[in-house]
């Protein structure tokens, strides 16, 4: 069984010391004694700004870190406490910090040449950061590698073999890094404009994180070649659950998660037509609470969450929720939040952004 990487708020609490606490306000303080977890998102703020905002599992915000630009995915390490904000496609930075201290933050920027895909994950140990790249000239996924015991310095990069690499993740025992390659290619010269819609390469790719040799590559079958493998996340077991999104037709119903094993080929859950249709042809988050066998999806698209028991594929509840964003395993079920600024039960003067990470 795979441990959590889950932080509960008593730990949260006692690593963050009084130091932290003291530059919390009554209310922050109060909010975090009473959550049972913590989480941190990006947000956009009422004044058009942008941050990272810790908040507990009711939805009230603790602190925020200021950020240059708006931020996409989030990773955390539980082995270090640090977690990394990565700027939204085509962005060029990512901004590593302890949210139970108010350190400086370290901020980082893709090499030349390259540009951030908005995700990445951490080692185990949490000595090297991953982190999804387009090396846009040459039209290719790549990882970069950053020494996470030296400043988040770039000491090398493997590719993806693939393009348009979004969401990764790593195996539990640090040895495979796992890629969505979205299939889409893109250049920074013409913004977020997806270039080759006719001609995607949607793949997931398994690499050896040692030495960045491809170890199993899964195309997507040519009937679903419009469907971008986007997101990522491990079971308790250690299978990979995969969300796409869809570039054809908006009136097809094609299937928007799997899962595999390394060694097994691609298998879809067999959504029900109407949750296919609610989900818009496009899941934006997918999380997993492996101690209930759970998967989360959200669709801001369609305004909605599902939840689907890991075990069998069925779905087990759906919830209408507008602008649906970001998903992450709560203590029962999921935290879930919304473009309009709802996170669970509260509703805050931000938009919060696609993902959010528990930390």
């Amino acid at each position: 069984m795979m441990r959590s990487a889950a932080i509960n708020r008593r730990s949260f609490v006692k690593a963050a010391g009084l130091g932290f606490l003291a530059t919390l306000t009554p209310r922050s303080l109060m909010a975090l004694e009473q959550t049972d977890a913590v989480y941190a998102s990006g947000i956009r703020a009422a004044d058009g700004s942008f941050a990272i905002a810790t908040v507990t599992e009711r939805g009230e915000i603790v602190d925020q870190m200021t950020l240059p630009a708006r931020a996409h995915g989030m990773a955390f390490s539980a082995s270090t406490g640090k977690t990394v904000a990565f700027a939204r496609r085509p962005g060029t930075f990512a901004m590593i910090f302890d949210p139970r201290n108010k350190g400086e933050p370290v901020a980082i920027s893709s090499p030349e040449g390259r540009h951030f895909y908005g995700h990445g994950a951490f080692s185990p140990d949490g000595r090297l950061l991953y982190a999804s790249e387009n090396d846009f000239d040459g039209n290719r996924g790549m990882i970069g590698l950053y020494d996470a015991t030296d400043r988040f310095t770039r000491i090398g990069e493997f590719e993806t073999y693939g393009i348009g690499p979004h969401d990764m993740t790593v195996s539990e025992d640090g040895r495979l890094l796992i890629v969505a390659n979205g299939g889409i290619e893109t250049h920074p010269d013409f913004g977020r404009t997806k270039l080759n819609l006719g001609e995607m390469q949607p793949s997931l790719a398994l690499i050896d994180a040692a030495t960045g040799a491809l170890v199993e590559k899964h195309v997507l079958p040519a009937e679903w070649a419009e469907l971008s493998t986007r997101h990522v996340d491990l079971d308790g077991e250690g299978r990979i659950w995969f969300a796409c999104q869809y570039e054809g037709h908006r009136k097809d119903l094609p299937p928007l998660v799997g899962h595999f094993a390394k060694g097994e080929n691609l298998s879809f859950i067999d959504l029900p037509e109407k949750t296919t249709r609610r989900l818009a042809n496009y899941v934006g988050a997918i999380a997993v609470n492996r101690s209930e066998g759970l998967v989360g999806i959200t669709s801001p698209k369609g305004g909605a969450s599902v939840t689907i028991d890991a075990r069998t594929g069925k779905v087990l509840a759906e919830a209408t929720i507008p602008d649906a964003a970001g998903i992450a395993p709560a203590k029962s079920g999921f935290a879930v939040s919304s473009y309009d600024g709802d996170f669970l039960s509260i509703r805050s003067d931000v938009a919060w952004d696609q993902h959010i990470v528990r930390i």
